[in-house]
């Protein structure tokens, strides 16, 4: 009994209510949007505009699979991929969409030399531009159907001799022969002006009238070759022997007139013409065109003067405009960077002397490496090294551009220049000019810090190639800008996109070194 009561007594522990504590909700955290990562196809090309609004497109690179092809020759099949007809292109200056450029076609160059061997051609609509409507209008509908089926069915005939010009003015102004029974045609009026005319002149070349009081006849090389009258009759002063000639002589005018009032058939000439086409109304002979072949070849005359005038106008630079091809990518955005009143001339200065620096550099090495004929003593050496340290270059064609790259507020500069260091006259002076392009940023403190430094000259292509600023592109559409130059070496002529991080360029794709 006694342990009945014990197993049914309650322990203080279970008598105790429990509390539990409420279940507290984890704080829902936003999903992380993950950067999709642009695979590809994504083409970049140049959009070159000219002065009216017409360009071209050049290939640059095209994106498969995260690597970087070159965009003239992957599948060119016949037809680069990148330049397949319909492809649209959207045109960035800066990230900022200037326009689209649809490819119609593409043009081969097959020259071993060619900078560009494929270029597309197609129409560029500026930004804020309204297409053109291509409407189709329904055409006329030719003569014989929807007829009803009374017309008679077409004949081949042979189309009449084509008539020299004045014919039909001559004829109907001459008076009808004699007995033929046909009267001049009158309008309601009274008589024509030309009837006036060919009676005035028929009173002059009466043939009742004695010879002296007639004026002479003209010359039938003189006269033109519709004024024979409608019955054939010679004048009276011919002679019946020069008839056949006469006939032949007209006949071969004829063919001459009727040559040259056909405005669509073309004329073969020799040597170089002396004004438009249009405006020759009869060849030359062979005479005037051996002259003219001798002045053009010699160069003196009036060939000479269009020759000079074309030579002195100099053609109008292209505007370079790169351009993206990406059915899927991201949207383009602006890279460009606000500068702070006065913000901007300081920078430049303080790029301007670290171009300076590297370009003393470079000219010591220079002299440094060439070997003379007589070997420098170290206090001459010592000397050329304080003169080129006093030495201040001198800038041309100064280029200074700066980009929010990574949309952080801090910039990226950039410098292209070519300089000359003045009264420099020890070995390597006939290097210059040299080119120079630097890269920095401004750090935490405000000090520039350098990216890429590169020197060179017109003899030392080969070592490092000299690069020309284009613009900012997102090449691989992953939101952050990279920038493409025009490259130019021992090897030719390309394009190549660097990648700007914080402690120098990676390189992202050279044409001239492409897979």
């Amino acid at each position: 009994m006694s342990a009945l009561l014990l197993s049914a007594s309650p322990s203080p522990a279970q008598g105790r209510p429990q509390l539990k504590r409420p279940e507290e909700s984890p704080s829902e955290k936003p999903p992380e949007v993950k950067k999709k990562k642009i695979k590809g196809p994504r083409a970049v090309g140049i959009v070159q505009l000219n002065r009216n609004g017409k360009g071209s497109l050049i290939p640059v690179a095209i994106l498969i699979d995260g690597h970087f092809y070159d965009a003239s020759a992957y599948k060119a099949d016949p037809v680069p991929m990148a330049l397949a007809a319909g492809t649209v292109y959207e045109a960035e200056q800066a990230g900022d969409s200037q326009g689209l450029f649809t490819v119609n076609g593409a043009l081969h160059s097959q020259g071993t030399g060619s900078a560009h061997p494929w270029v597309g051609t197609g129409t560029f609509l500026p930004q804020g531009a309204v297409a053109p409507k291509s409407t189709r209008k329904a055409e006329d509908v030719p003569v014989g159907i929807g007829s009803g089926g009374d017309e008679p069915p077409p004949r081949l005939t042979k189309s009449a001799p084509s008539k020299p010009p004045g014919s039909d003015s001559a004829a109907a102004s001459a008076p009808p022969a004699a007995g033929s029974g046909e009267k001049p045609k009158q309008n309601s009026a009274g008589a024509s002006p030309a009837d006036k005319s060919a009676a005035n002149s028929a009173d002059k070349t009466d043939p009742a009238k004695p010879a002296s009081d007639q004026p002479p006849s003209e010359s039938p090389a003189s006269q033109p070759a519709g004024a024979s009258t409608s019955s054939g009759q010679t004048s009276p002063n011919q002679a019946p022997s020069n008839q056949s000639s006469s006939k032949g002589s007209s006949s071969k005018e004829s063919s001459q007139d009727s040559s040259s009032g056909n405005y669509y058939r073309p004329t073969l000439r020799r040597g170089k013409p002396t004004q438009d086409a249009a405006q020759n109304d009869a060849p030359q002979n062979d005479d005037s065109n051996q002259a003219t072949a001798k002045a053009g070849a010699n160069g003196v005359g009036s060939t000479a003067v269009p020759a000079a005038g074309a030579a002195s106008k100099a053609p109008e630079p292209l505007r370079l405009i790169p351009a993206v091809s990406d059915a899927g990518g991201p949207e383009p955005q602006s890279y460009k960077f606000f500068w702070k009143t006065g913000e901007e001339e300081e920078r430049r200065n303080q790029m301007l002397t670290l171009a300076a620096n590297e370009i003393r550099a470079y000219a010591n090495a220079l002299a440094r490496n060439h070997i003379s004929a007589a070997p420098a003593t170290p206090k001459a050496a010592a000397s050329r090294q304080a003169t080129l340290k006093q030495a201040k270059p001198e800038f041309d064609d100064v280029q200074f551009r700066g980009f929010d790259l990574w949309l952080t507020g801090q910039p990226v500069l950039i410098l292209t220049a070519e300089a000359r260091i003045p009264g420099w006259s020890e070995p390597g002076a006939n290097a210059q000019p040299y080119q120079v392009t630097l890269v920095a940023h401004p750090d935490i403190y405000g000090d520039l810090h350098k990216l890429y430094a590169a020197v060179t000259d017109r003899f030392h292509l080969d070592v490092t190639p000299q690069l020309e600023l284009i613009d900012v592109v997102d090449a691989d559409g992953d939101g952050r800008g990279e920038l493409l130059f025009h490259e130019t070496s021992d090897a030719g002529s390309g394009y190549i996109l660097y990648r700007a991080t914080a402690d120098k360029l990676w390189k992202m794709f050279d044409s001239l070194n492409a897979d």
